[in-house]
């Protein structure tokens, strides 16, 4: 008995380091695969990078502004938007007739209730308004040809705004929250989704919905907060939607476009009361665009 349970202990003792270097390989292979997965990612983006092309994008919109404690609506507007920057594409690994687009720019707009026509009602606050900012976009579409392709796509952006009142006659409640925009710019943010219809290699039709805020004051650290908490949000959703384009690329570009609107509708929807939510803070200016448009790539 006595050396049948000395037998049984050597047994445990020699087989558990094994065990546990077992564990540890299998560990440290996934971390491997894990780390050679992301190189390849980042240098597959490398060159895409390095191939961007120039391009040149024109949008027409229809706006509407609020602010969820103003007494007086605002008017209608309409805007006109300018897009400089570089477009880059690649073929995904997941299937050939899905191709991943990214598009990064610098853009200027003008967004004003005389674009729309003025006001029909004089108890409407007009504005004219120019905005100024900086995007990224990206999107997977269907390839439909050598250069044909149907993407939808996420943007999201940083924004400065020049909010210009109109003289009009505003309840002490509303002229408080002029006193805070008029006529100076204030730091922003904003989200767009929609589809880009590419016709050519040259010529791309794009729809698309935006909401963009505009903040009374920069309150960086809650800002920075209500940042982190948008990108670990769309961290989350990236890997999951990986995961669905490895099990069913065709589904992927439709997951993509469904989940981060939802993501960019929530989270904006929350920050109509608090500007930095979750932190406390004042509500912002919120336009609502419907932008048409057509991007040019040289």
């Amino acid at each position: 008995m006595k050396l049948t349970s000395i037998t049984i202990l050597y047994l445990i003792l020699f087989s558990f380091p094994f065990q546990i270097s077992a564990q540890d390989s299998t560990e440290t292979e996934d971390e491997w695969k894990w780390e050679e997965e992301w190189k390849m990612e980042w240098e597959e983006e490398w060159m895409a990078w390095s191939n961007k092309k120039p391009s040149l994008s024109l949008n027409y919109g229809f706006s509407e502004i609020t602010r969820t404690d103003l007494q007086a609506p605002f008017s209608d507007n309409n805007l006109i938007e300018l897009k400089l920057g570089y477009t880059y594409k690649k073929i995904t690994k997941y299937s050939d007739n899905i191709e991943k687009s990214t598009f990064n720019y610098g853009f200027l707009n003008r967004n004003s209730t005389e674009f729309a026509g003025g006001s029909e009602t004089t108890s409407d606050i007009e504005t004219n308004n120019w905005q100024f900012g900086v995007g990224w976009s990206g999107g997977y579409g269907y390839k439909m040809g050598t250069e044909a392709s149907i993407t939808p796509y996420y943007t999201s952006s940083l924004t400065w705004t020049n909010l210009d009142f109109a003289d009009d006659s505003l309840s002490v409640n509303d002229e408080r929250i002029k006193q805070l925009y008029d006529e100076s710019f204030r730091f922003g943010s904003s989200y767009e989704t929609g589809v880009r219809i590419q016709a050519t290699s040259l010529i791309a039709l794009e729809g698309g919905y935006e909401r963009s805020i505009v903040f009374e004051r920069h309150l960086f650290w809650k800002w920075a907060g209500s940042g982190i908490i948008e990108l670990a949000a769309n961290g989350i959703l990236d890997v999951f939607i990986k995961e669905v384009f490895k099990s069913s690329p065709s589904a992927g570009p439709v997951v993509f476009l469904l989940l981060k609107t939802a993501l960019g509708y929530g989270l904006y929807e929350l920050r109509q009361d608090k500007m930095n939510w979750p932190f406390p803070s004042a509500p912002p200016i919120a336009m609502d665009n419907i932008k048409f448009g057509v991007t040019l790539t040289f």
